[in-house]
C-alpha cells in the first residue's frame, strides 16, 4: 500500500570536518554556527520541514553537546503530529572500527534503526550546504519515473564544474554514466547536456551546462538495502556508480543557489555573501522559514557607528564602531572605537554579567567580545571569543596554517578560536 510508505531523511554530517578546522576542533560540522544565529545542521532540517518532511536522522561522527543541546532545542514536535530529528553518533555503534568510513558506511551502520518498509524511501542529504529546495517536487519526480534512485543536479557552466562529480544523461533525465572530478577539457565537453534537460528548469542558462551530483539522493528503501550490501564505503564515488546497468537510476535539474560549505573559505565567503543587498540566500523568506533555537534573546542594540553591508544578530551590543560586510553573530559585545572588515564573528553562548566583567577585568581577562580601539580585517571570531583593548588582527601577508594557540591563519582568513583570548595590545598585521 504506497499511502502507508513513509520518507525517511537522512542528513550526512560530513567526517571530521578538518578542512573546517580548527572550527570544528570543539563541535561536529552540522553545529558550527551560520548567518549570526543558525548552525548549518539548520539548512537540511528546514528544508525537509518546508517540504512536509518530519522523519530525520542525523548522522554524525561525533556527536558534540553544541549539536545535542542545538537539536533538544531547537525541534521538539508534538506527541499528535509526530515527527522527530534523532542524532545518530558513531561512537554510539558496538561493531567494528567505530568511526564512519565513509557517506555509505554512516547509513550502513544505521539501517536497522530506520525501520524501513518496502515500499519506504529514503532522502539522503549532506549537511554542509546552504541551498533550499522543494523535496516534494524531487520525491514526485522520483516516483513518476519509477525510479530506484534519483540524483539531485544543478547546472553549472562547464567552466566551473572542476571537482565536482558530474552525470551524464539521457532526454528522459536517465543517468548514463558517472564521471567522478573530472580535469580533462575535452572529457568535460563531452558532458555538456542538452537542450531538453535545460528547459527543464524556469530560466534556461545559456552556454555550455554540465549537470553536477549534489549529493543529494532518493531511494527506495529495497535499492538502498541492495546498494549498501557490499564493502564500498562513499556513495558518490562508489556505491551508485556501481547501481548503474543494475538499477534505475534519474536525475533531478535543481535550480536555485547551492553552496558547499566545506572549507573556511567557502564558510567564510557564503557568510559575507549574506550581507549582500539582495543576496543569494534568502533568509526573508517567509514561506519557507529556517528554523533555529528560539533563544528568547533581546534585540540587538546600537549605541552609534557606522555600518555598511553588516547582519546584527539578537542579543548584540555595539558602541561607536565602524564595521564594513560583517556578519555579526548572538550576544556579540563591541566596543568603542573598533573597526571591523570583512569579519564574520559568531558570538557568545552567554551574557556576562558586570559582577563577572569586573571580576574579570581584576583578573586580567578581557571582557567577551570586542574591546576598544581594535582593527579586525578578514576575519572569524569563534564564539566566546575574548579581545582585549588595541588589537590588530589581518591575516595578510601570514602563510597558509600559521598557528598559535589562539589564532590560525587559514584559506587567507585569521581566526581567533573558540573560547580564546587574544590579550590587549596583540597585533597580527603585515
Amino acid at each position: 500500500n504506497s499511502m502507508k510508505s513513509k520518507v525517511i531523511c537522512v542528513v550526512m554530517g560530513g567526517g571530521r570536518g578538518t578542512r573546517l578546522s580548527p572550527l570544528t576542533k570543539l563541535r561536529c560540522k552540522p553545529a558550527v554556527p551560520l548567518a549570526g544565529k543558525y548552525r548549518l545542521v539548520d539548512i537540511p532540517i528546514s528544508n525537509c520541514l518546508n517540504s512536509g518532511l518530519n522523519n530525520i536522522f542525523v548522522l554524525t561522527q561525533f556527536n558534540t553537546a553544541s549539536l545535542h543541546r542545538h537539536i533538544q532545542d531547537s525541534y521538539k514536535f508534538d506527541a499528535f503530529a509526530g515527527g522527530f530529528v534523532d542524532i545518530m553518533a558513531a561512537e554510539q555503534t558496538d561493531s567494528g572500527a567505530n568511526w564512519y568510513q565513509g557517506t555509505a558506511d554512516a547509513v550502513r551502520q544505521n539501517m536497522m534503526h530506520f525501520d524501513l518498509n518496502d515500499g519506504d524511501l529514503v532522502l539522503i542529504l549532506s549537511g554542509d550546504q546552504l541551498y533550499r529546495m522543494d523535496f516534494e517536487a524531487l520525491i514526485a519526480q522520483h516516483r513518476d519515473t519509477g525510479a530506484d534512485v534519483t540524483i539531485a543536479g544543478t547546472l553549472l557552466p562547464k567552466a566551473e564544474v572542476q571537482g565536482l562529480g558530474l552525470m551524464r544523461i539521457q532526454e528522459n533525465m536517465a543517468i548514463e554514466e558517472f564521471v567522478e572530478k573530472p580535469t580533462d577539457p575535452s572529457v568535460i565537453a563531452g558532458l555538456v547536456v542538452g537542450d531538453s534537460v535545460k528547459n527543464r528548469v524556469k530560466c534556461p542558462p545559456s552556454g555550455d551546462q554540465c549537470l553536477a551530483n549534489m549529493g543529494i539522493y532518493v531511494f527506495n528503501a529495497q535499492a538502498l538495502s541492495t546498494a549498501l550490501d557490499c564493502q564500498e564505503t562513499d556513495f558518490g564515488k562508489e556505491i551508485i556508480p556501481d547501481l548503474l546497468g543494475k538499477k534505475a537510476l534519474y536525475a533531478y535539474v535543481y535550480e536555485g543557489y547551492w553552496e558547499d560549505i566545506g572549507t573556511v573559505k567557502a564558510f567564510f565567503d557564503a557568510n559575507l555573501r549574506l550581507t549582500d543587498p539582495v543576496p543569494p540566500f534568502n533568509f526573508f523568506d517567509t514561506q519557507n522559514p529556517v528554523y533555529t533555537h528560539a533563544r528568547y534573546l533581546p534585540a540587538a542594540k546600537v549605541n552609534g557607528g557606522t555600518f555598511d553591508r553588516v547582519i546584527v544578530s539578537d542579543g548584540s551590543i555595539i558602541s561607536k564602531a565602524e564595521i564594513i560586510r560583517s556578519v555579526i553573530g548572538i550576544r556579540s559585545v563591541i566596543n568603542e572605537g573598533s573597526k571591523l572588515d570583512h569579519v564574520v564573528m559568531m558570538g557568545a553562548d552567554s551574557f556576562e554579567t558586570l559582577e563577572e566583567i569586573e571580576e574579570a577585568k581584576a583578573a586580567g581577562i578581557p571582557p567577551m567580545g570586542i574591546g576598544k580601539n581594535c582593527k579586525i580585517k578578514n576575519a572569524i571570531l569563534d564564539k566566546n571569543a575574548r579581545i582585549g583593548e588595541g588589537v590588530i588582527l589581518d591575516p595578510a601577508g601570514k602563510e597558509d596554517l600559521w598557528e598559535t594557540e589562539e589564532l590560525m591563519v587559514r584559506d587567507g582568513v585569521i581566526i581567533v578560536k573558540k573560547d580564546k583570548t587574544v590579550p590587549s595590545g596583540t597585533k597580527i598585521c603585515p
